[in-house]
């Protein structure tokens, strides 16, 4: 007997016409950084090499899977940096995003550019784009901050899935599975929403030459945040940047009461 298999009319109704996608340029991770004599920022930050956020290529390998599945039309990815994030987006148009949003900002600003201010020039971006969903990397290496995904919600009021270690899309919601304390934990909410990206959501794939060659001629279009009419000075002032205290080397006990000695007296863990 051959088994027909029907497509519910409302899958095409479930899929999403646009998912944005943040990018953010940032010091390469296998590049040693260090902290200036007078402790008022990093060194030789400028010219390190520098690559796309690795959460935030996560969030891009999920959104061309969600393409690639037909769970999505278009993918758009948006970078707010100088002129080099050009390639950080060329580097997402590779990986199979459809365009790009370049809000170019540079010198100072971008120097004091801080998670409020990029949530805010995202947001203007969303209301021009009206994407069903905007996926960010939890958080960029460089800051550790943690913040933009959030702060994008409150300013859209829009529901926000942070943390996430699996995506699909479940009727007119997206089934999000989020990476918490206590193990994990499935939430449902409503198009269109806010989502950030966890390290074992998906392994980011390695964008081909022939592909790299057609990203060049995707569309990119740049704008600046006076265009979007955003103040993006920072609220934050950095006080001192120190480098993290040595760790020592460890040592042998000969025994467990020698151990037990050492955790009370040297380490005050007991």
């Amino acid at each position: 007997l051959g088994v027909e298999t029907l497509v519910d009319p409302r899958e095409i109704k479930m899929a999403l016409a646009r998912v944005l996608v943040g990018c953010k340029r940032v010091v390469d991770y296998s590049v040693k950084i260090r902290v200036k004599p007078d402790q008022t920022g990093l060194l030789g930050v400028e010219t390190a090499k520098h690559s796309l956020n690795p959460f935030d290529e996560i969030a891009v390998e999920e959104a061309v899977r969600m393409k690639e599945a037909g769970k999505v039309k278009e993918v758009v990815a948006v970078s707010c940096g100088p002129k080099q994030a050009v390639d950080t987006l060329r580097t997402a148009l590779a990986m199979g995003a459809d365009r790009a949003i370049h809000v170019l900002v540079e010198g100072p600003a971008y120097e004091g550019l801080q998670p409020l201010a990029v949530a805010k020039l995202l947001a203007k971006v969303a209301e021009t784009e009206k994407p069903d969903a905007v996926i960010l990397g939890k958080l960029a290496i460089d800051d550790d901050s943690n913040q933009t995904a959030q702060m994008l919600a409150g300013l859209l009021d829009w529901p926000q899935a942070t943390f996430a270690s699996k995506v699909s899309v479940a009727g007119d919601k997206l089934e999000v599975v989020r990476e918490i304390d206590g193990g994990l934990e499935t939430i449902r909410v409503a198009k269109p929403a806010v989502l950030s990206t966890d390290l074992r959501l998906n392994q980011p794939r390695y964008a081909t030459l022939p592909n790299i060659m057609q990203a060049k001629k995707k569309p990119l279009v740049t704008t600046d945040p006076a265009k979007l009419g955003v103040d993006i000075a920072p609220r934050i002032q950095t006080v001192k940047v120190a480098p993290p205290p040595e760790r020592k080397g460890g040592g042998k006990v000969e025994s467990v009461d020698e151990l037990v000695t050492k955790l009370r007296t040297e380490a005050k863990a007991l």
